[in-house]
């Protein structure tokens, strides 16, 4: 992945900031990412939620609303109409610098102002909403006392997030006509709502109204012990694998996208990402990583890779033995661990002197096997294609490519 900061010309004329997120390869779509009320780009979520997406090969533009973050302009002079204007423009720069904006996902009041917009963005396919609120106005009840004051005096000062707005009256006003409900209801694009039932500042009664609103196809996800502002990376990351694994159904596939040749695996990376890099197999696209402080963690490590295909290929080739024979095997789970030992304390090893490695693999067979059934079991697992692989003389060749 790589990720490099972008600028065009918001809805009032200010110049606004964002960052474009791009995948390894060709994107299998490109999306929008609105920020929450007054949070920013770099907000949790945005870019936790940005990155995640993109680790799963979609290339995503998070921006700045006007007067927000790196973005110029006037907070104090903008509302609700203006942020919808500047997400139309932000889908219109993405698809003329990438590729048409065919995902929106939208944050909290960003989820109210992705509705708002698709109806001006045709080639967006699908809409996605995390913590939204079904009706904008409910931001007044964040500004407190600042929202009466704002009303009495044309304009009121309001600290959120621990940076200090001027709102004025006018942006209330702009928050009492939108409708999001009704936008909901008009989308006429696949819709999925997410939220948490124990969200804080937008109820979950907010969720229930959109999706009541909206027309099929909709989806909703329940985010089980989320906050709103999605701070632990774990429900961001869930946030993202469900929106990819959802919005996949949706988007179409680039037209010049080319797969590796099979049995051809290639692995991308750039400097900006450090340990993470991008696999492509055929179709498919993982994210490999090392944990933090080394890494990004958004991935499992090289290791963990290896000892997934052994134990992918140990349970498919006892399945398919199994099948054959007619057992009733049910699940099999085959957990791995990889370490290294001294090649003295290794009973089953060659090597006498210095370190081996040694991997410990423990198979647990579920259905109605007798015991002569399990042991041939074990033994047909160590005839996985992989295990043979691993325990065969291997020779790596490895040459620069060819520019």
């Amino acid at each position: 992945m790589t990720s490099r900061r972008t600028t065009f010309t918001g809805s009032g004329g200010a110049e606004l900031a964002g960052r474009l997120e791009l995948p390894a390869g060709e994107p299998i779509g490109s999306a929008v990412f609105a920020h929450c009320f007054t949070c920013g780009q770099d907000s949790v979520a945005a870019v936790r939620v940005s990155r995640a997406l993109t680790a799963r090969g979609i290339a995503v533009l998070r921006f700045d609303f006007t007067g927000i973050g790196r973005s110029g302009g006037d907070f104090a002079s903008t509302g609700f109409s203006s942020n919808v204007g500047d997400l139309v423009l932000a889908a219109q720069h993405l698809t003329a610098t990438v590729a048409p904006a065919t995902l929106l996902v939208g944050h909290s009041l960003g989820g109210a102002a992705v509705l708002a917009a698709a109806a001006d963005l045709p080639e967006v396919a699908a809409v996605a909403t995390i913590g939204a609120p079904s009706d904008p106005a409910h931001v007044v009840g964040l500004l407190g006392g600042a929202a009466d004051a704002a009303v009495r005096d044309g304009e009121a000062a309001v600290v959120l997030g621990g940076h200090r707005f001027t709102v004025r009256a006018g942006l209330l006003a702009d928050l009492a006509l939108a409708h999001c409900r009704d936008a909901a209801a008009g989308l006429r694009r696949p819709l999925l709502v997410l939220h948490s039932p124990t969200d804080e500042l937008v109820g979950v009664r907010n969720a229930r109204e959109l999706f009541d609103a909206a027309r099929h196809p909709k989806s909703f996800v329940a985010l089980d012990g989320a906050d709103h502002l999605l701070t632990r990376r774990a429900d961001a990351e869930f946030v993202a694998e469900i929106v990819a694994a959802w919005a996949a159904r949706y988007l179409p596939a680039p037209p010049s996208a080319e797969a590796p040749a099979e049995g051809t695996v290639v692995v991308t990376g750039s400097a900006e990402e450090g340990m993470r890099h991008t696999v492509l197999a055929g179709r498919h696209r993982v994210v490999l990583d090392e944990p933090v402080p080394i890494g990004t963690d958004l991935g499992p490590t090289p290791y963990d890779a290896l000892l997934a295909a052994l134990g992918g290929c140990t349970a498919m080739t006892v399945r398919m033995y199994a099948q054959r024979k007619g057992w009733p095997l049910g699940d099999v789970t085959v957990t791995l661990r990889h370490d290294h030992v001294h090649a003295r304390d290794c009973a089953d090893c060659v090597t006498t002197e210095g370190r081996v490695d040694r991997i410990r693999r423990e198979i647990t067979f579920a259905g109605e096997l007798d015991a002569q059934q399990r042991a041939r079991l074990l033994e047909i697992a160590d005839r996985c294609p992989v295990h043979r692989t691993l325990r065969s003389e291997i020779t790596i060749e490895t040459r620069e490519a060819e520019s």
